[in-house]
């Protein structure tokens, strides 16, 4: 099964943050704060889309933004393309 998003909304695939700090210390799943980044999956149609957004661009959202989805055990997020801060370039 595949999600193609409608309008101007993006699925992404939230970057996990580390489980543990750099004195070694393992951080609970409690203790860990909500993603701010990760990979554009999918884009709506493009008629609706006023950014130039692409499958497999890495971005950073806000942390309490967009609607949390599983599929085949993988956590998504869809939100609108204007709740997207910041395309970002290695």
């Amino acid at each position: 099964m595949t999600i193609e998003p409608l309008g101007p909304r993006v699925l992404i695939q939230p970057l996990e943050q580390e489980t543990t700090t750099a004195s070694g210390i393992v951080l609970p799943e409690t203790a860990k704060e909500k993603p701010q980044q990760g990979i554009v999956k999918a884009v709506g149609t493009e008629d609706d889309m006023t950014t130039d957004l692409a499958v497999g661009n890495k971005v950073l959202f806000p942390k309490y933004t967009g609607n949390e989805i599983t599929l085949n055990g993988t956590k998504y997020l869809i939100m609108d393309e204007g709740d997207i801060l910041a395309r970002l370039k290695d």
